[in-house]
């Protein structure tokens, strides 16, 4: 895929999709993968990102990651885009990327090196050399401070760096960043639904969902509006998802950590929509009886929404 139609499907909604485990959480249930990629493409979603936080890459195996890529791109085909996420030492990510090129992904991105210590040269330096080793396009992730204004600002202007997936919730920053960032670059937003509004204002042109994986016809909906600017109906639909986020956000029980409940929500809301979720992996743990019954209410408010389908032109 060209680097121009890569960036087409990052001005769209992108659904994180997850890493559905057998009940023991032994195994990765690869066909239980492809049948929740299916339900997502059929209902019109063309944007696919395996292996990201909400696949839980870090509990993943490299065998693991690679079979759910490869999964992923058997199911997609032609009609979609698939960005792989990678992460580690430089080596092991080169390594990646070109392993995933050569089983058919459209883009890669980037994780956060996982590091106690970084420097902000060094992090320009990680990413030229993934992009100095493919032909496909580079997304960043902003998970944090580690991609500054100045690194974005360096990078955007390398070939094979298309997009960046803005995923701090602070619009000041996005929006300082969309007016000074020189490359030709995709932004999108990676605050999901509650705040796709906000940031389409100041220059997302995309978002990433993992309610989306359950609910799809709300998210293409969010899109849809936002495309068109219909700012009613955009803050309609960001109000009716804002329960389940907020769920997502939420630490869950007898923890400090903030958004523990983030992927084992999505999960459960899997497993409403009739399809696959099953558990979590370490260190993550599943939704309280508490979580479970909100998420059950927050997920029949989705699934009855009159306005959740797009419309089809």
């Amino acid at each position: 895929m060209s680097h121009k139609r890569l960036k087409q499907h990052l001005r769209d909604v992108s659904f994180t999709t997850t890493a559905p485990f057998s009940e023991d959480g032994s195994d990765v249930l690869y066909e239980e993968a492809a049948r929740n990629t299916e339900a997502v493409l059929d209902a019109g979603g063309r944007s696919f990102i395996p292996c990201g936080n909400t696949g839980e890459y870090y509990s993943l195996t490299d065998e693991e990651r690679l079979r759910l890529v490869e999964t992923t791109v058997d199911v997609v085909g032609d009609d979609g885009a698939v960005i792989a996420g990678i992460g580690g030492s430089t080596k092991e990510a080169i390594e990646q990327t070109q392993t995933y090129e050569e089983v058919g992904v459209d883009g890669v991105m980037v994780h956060d090196p996982d590091h106690t210590y970084v420097h902000s040269q060094g992090i320009v330096e990680y990413y030229e050399r993934l992009a100095d080793a493919t032909e496909i396009g580079i997304v960043m992730y902003k998970r944090g401070p580690a991609l500054s204004l100045p690194a974005v600002s360096e990078l955007s202007t390398n070939d094979n760096v298309v997009g960046l997936k803005f995923a701090v919730n602070d619009v000041a920053a996005f929006s300082k960043m969309v007016r000074e960032v020189p490359g030709d670059i995709v932004f999108s937003t990676g605050i999901a639904e509650r705040f796709a509004p906000a940031f389409a204002l100041e220059g997302a042109e995309g978002f990433t969902t993992g309610i989306g994986s359950f609910a799809p016809d709300v998210s293409l909906a969010l899109q849809e509006a936002l495309e068109a600017e219909d700012w009613e109906r955009a803050l309609e639909i960001r109000d009716l998802t804002r329960p389940y986020e907020d769920l997502r956000e939420e630490p869950g029980a007898n923890n400090e950590f903030e958004a523990a409940n983030n992927v084992p929500a999505i999960k459960h809301g899997l497993e409403l929509a009739g399809l696959y979720g099953g558990p979590v992996r370490e260190p993550l743990v599943e939704l309280s009886e508490e979580d479970k019954r909100r998420a059950e209410t927050y997920y029949e408010q989705l699934a009855e929404a009159e306005f959740a389908a797009p419309t089809q032109t």
